[in-house]
């Protein structure tokens, strides 16, 4: 496998601060501002770059095109709910490879959908192993599964934040962590748990999208180099790709 990139979702994280930008633009064009930054969350898409990363470099390891999906036919079945949408698929010969989700976070609104975020992941990753140890995947090997997390780099995602422990301390971990430091143990710990095989966190400061070097990796564990090559590893192996 050839060495990757450092800064390989550089454009991704471009791509995601044009999209948002010109989702905004377009709603306040129409007059049809939402509140707070919500207008450039509505829209959708904007993880759309690195779904074309991952899927590309997917390809680059002789995956077929045909078995990588993105944006349609996306659908897996769960055990709790029908189905869930997940933001890539890999499926090859009938077995589900691998599984992606693709987040992000911006402000202002960091404490409430922190909690929105860490609630639909865990959920998402008990109701599809629950599904698969159930067989709804047939006789698919155990899946890979990966978890994604852009978070804004700014002042209040750096910011201390206090907690409340009326009855019972909270894990001194999260005693004056940041949203930012927050987020990066929420993500350790959904691969120490088993929850997700891997996990990637970012930091990205929306000043600087046209960097080269336009976001940070807080935590090596957590890199989209590791993220990328684990993913690779995984679909060259359980595909029988040499």
């Amino acid at each position: 496998m050839h060495s990757l990139d450092p800064f390989i979702f550089s454009s991704s994280v471009k791509s995601f601060w044009r999209t948002r930008e010109r989702q905004a633009d377009m709603q306040r064009q129409r007059g049809q501002t939402d509140q707070g930054s919500r207008s450039a969350v509505t829209g959708g898409r904007q993880m759309d770059g690195f779904s074309e990363t991952i899927s590309r470099l997917l390809m680059d390891a002789k995956i077929d095109e045909n078995d990588i999906f993105q944006r349609v036919s996306v659908e897996l079945p769960g055990y709790f709910r029908p189905t869930k949408e997940w933001d890539i698929v890999v499926v090859v010969d009938g077995n589900l490879i691998a599984a992606v989700e693709l987040k992000s976070q911006v402000g202002p609104s960091f404490g409430n959908n922190f909690n929105n975020r860490t609630e639909e992941a865990l959920g998402t990753a008990m109701d599809i192993w629950t599904a698969y140890r159930e067989g709804a995947f047939c006789t698919s090997p155990a899946p890979w599964l990966g978890y994604l997390l852009l978070l804004e780099d700014c002042p209040e995602s750096r910011r201390p934040v206090a907690v409340r422990e009326p009855h019972f301390p909270v894990f001194p971990e999260f005693r004056h962590a940041s949203y930012s430091k927050r987020y990066e143990l929420f993500c350790r710990k959904l691969v120490r748990e088993r929850q997700y095989n891997s996990a990637c966190f970012i930091i990205a400061d929306r000043k600087r999208a046209d960097s080269a070097q336009n976001y940070k990796e807080p935590a090596k564990d957590l890199s989209a180099t590791q993220f990328i090559s684990q993913l690779l590893g995984h679909v060259k192996g359980t595909s029988g790709i040499k």
